[in-house]
């Protein structure tokens, strides 16, 4: 599995029925799921909730490696966060944070993997409409979210990209050899997205105010 599908995943149309459930809704589960748990802070609650998150999963036939998968990167952190807490002597709070953070990760697949990027970004705008009487922009956060959306899925195929290079050259053994192309493709993309942000006029209404 590419890093770009092995954190939330993409949307692959399979018939599954949460795919017929409106996004709002789909964003009310995900709340459901995920904030009573964070609010309890109960090792079993939270192991409850990810039981449950799960279940909802595989009812979705998303497929169980997609649904399921961590992920090298999310792998590694909560095998940090369970040792750091254990050397600490509180490794169940440790438990909960890892719980919870597997649990956000589950739960914001039931979006990803049955929603496509336009609809959950329509959910969002719709969601904010209201707080237009507050001074909230809801197209400017569509945005941030839809380059969000976008630039996550791109960056973490640079890991592969350069994962693959280096395999190439006999050096996939040696992780800081990763570091140096990745960041010079992550600073590339971020101006490339700000110029074309800037030919399409959007922020510079912010730059008015600031000047």
């Amino acid at each position: 599995m590419r890093a770009a599908d092995a954190v939330f995943g993409t949307y692959r149309p399979t018939g599954s029925p949460l795919e017929r459930v409106s996004v709002g809704l789909k964003y009310v589960i995900v709340l459901v799921l995920s904030v009573p748990a964070i609010i309890v802070g109960r090792w079993w609650f939270s192991l409850a909730a990810v039981a449950v998150t799960i279940g909802v999963l595989l009812w979705a036939r998303v497929g169980v490696r997609r649904a399921l998968s961590l992920g090298l990167g999310m792998a590694i952190m909560t095998v940090l966060v369970i040792g750091v807490h254990a050397l600490s002597g509180t490794w169940v709070t440790g438990a909960v944070v890892m719980l919870n953070l597997v649990l956000a990760l589950y739960a914001t697949r039931l979006l990803t993997l049955t929603t496509p990027v336009p609809d959950l970004v329509d959910g969002i705008v719709a969601a904010c409409r209201p707080l237009r009487v507050v001074g909230v922009d809801p197209d400017r956060i569509a945005l941030a979210v839809a380059v969000m959306m976008r630039s996550l899925p791109h960056l973490l195929g640079s890991f592969d990209e350069v994962r693959d290079a280096a395999t190439a050259r006999g050096l996939r053994r040696n992780p800081v050899t990763y570091v140096t192309p990745v960041v010079v493709r992550t600073v590339a993309y971020a101006h490339a997205t700000g110029d074309a942000l800037a030919a399409r006029g959007l922020g510079e209404g912010d730059t008015r105010m600031t000047a």
